[in-house]
């Protein structure tokens, strides 16, 4: 097969095991990601993930702050004549005009089981809405958000032991491993791609803050995985005595029903034991109050300061 000339565009940590196989199996001709950004409380002015590695082998980089609009990286792309573009978590829409530019279109590696999950926050739904497992679809990429053609697929099972982190690293794996089984069969046109069924869509939008904020008259499995969906960032969130206390690492809890959702109605020496709704509780774990690191509970009792009573979440957010 001969050598193809292949456009990579992709910025978070998730497409980087993907790029750096395409290098080192298929060869990449173009980087295309987002501009670097203030990062952090130093503000520091800091390169996509996706950039580090281009750099490192020294393919050549666009940036642009809107590729629909950008002529510089249009014209590149015209001048290039790339065979196949591929995209996985690039973090804009590209505009129909370069999706249909190369022989083999334009390729995407979409962290869900697709129908289901279209959007920028596949991962962290999948756990909040406490699927079993999801995975990967590789599907060409058209007009409207991930709703093209789908191409292969593999799926990826939840545990309850993943957090947002585990099941991003083990999604981003899973699509390396099946973007370097399907790229020949595109190239030999050794594939039958699948309409998808937009009846049985599902979306799953950008976070927000309000998705972060803890509702204590939810079941506890449902306020568990919102933790761990959020875990390591942005974190999920409630109050304690005024101050914002961000939950990190939870346990289910016995079956309860002693008070009002939200108090804490246990304390032992390595959790705070949270009543729920629907007679549910929740033992916290790892968490961190405003201005402060992020500690075990053990750590955070340390004070030897009594919680039981108090309202979670009872102060307005």
């Amino acid at each position: 097969m001969s050598r193809k000339k292949i456009v990579f565009m992709g910025t978070p940590k998730f497409a980087v095991p993907i790029l750096e196989m395409l290098i080192e199996n298929f060869g990449v001709d173009l980087v295309i990601t987002q501009p670097d950004k203030i990062v952090g409380r130093k503000k520091v002015l800091t390169a996509p993930p996706v950039k580090e590695v281009a750099l490192k082998y020294n393919i050549p980089i666009l940036q642009p702050e809107k590729i629909s609009t950008d002529k510089d990286t249009f014209e590149y792309l015209l001048n290039l004549n790339p065979d196949i573009i591929i995209t996985a978590a690039y973090g804009q829409l590209v505009p129909e005009k370069i999706l249909l530019m190369p022989k083999y279109r334009a390729v995407n590696v979409h962290g869900s089981l697709l129908p289901k999950l279209r959007g920028g926050a596949p991962i962290q739904y999948s756990i909040m809405q406490n699927f079993d497992y999801t995975g990967i679809t590789i599907m060409y990429m058209e007009k409207r958000l991930d709703a093209g053609d789908m191409i292969s697929k593999v799926k990826v099972d939840i545990l309850d032991s993943d957090n947002y982190e585990s099941l991003h690293d083990k999604l981003s794996i899973a699509g390396r491993d099946l973007l370097k089984e399907t790229l020949p069969n595109i190239f030999s046109n050794n594939i039958s791609p699948e309409k998808q069924d937009d009846k049985e869509a599902t979306f799953a939008r950008n976070i927000t803050r309000d998705d972060e904020k803890i509702d204590w008259t939810m079941d506890a499995r449902t306020i568990f995985n919102k933790v761990r969906a959020l875990d390591p960032a942005p974190g999920s969130f409630t109050t304690l005595e005024g101050k914002v206390l961000k939950v990190w690492k939870s346990e289910l809890g016995e079956q309860k029903n002693i008070d009002k959702p939200g108090k804490i109605i246990e304390q032992t020496k390595n959790s705070i034991v949270v009543q729920c709704g629907y007679n549910t509780t929740l033992k916290i774990i790892e968490l961190q109050i405003a201005g402060k690191n992020r500690v075990s509970v053990q750590n955070f009792l340390s004070n030897k300061k009594a919680y039981i009573g108090q309202v979670l979440g009872d102060n307005n957010e």
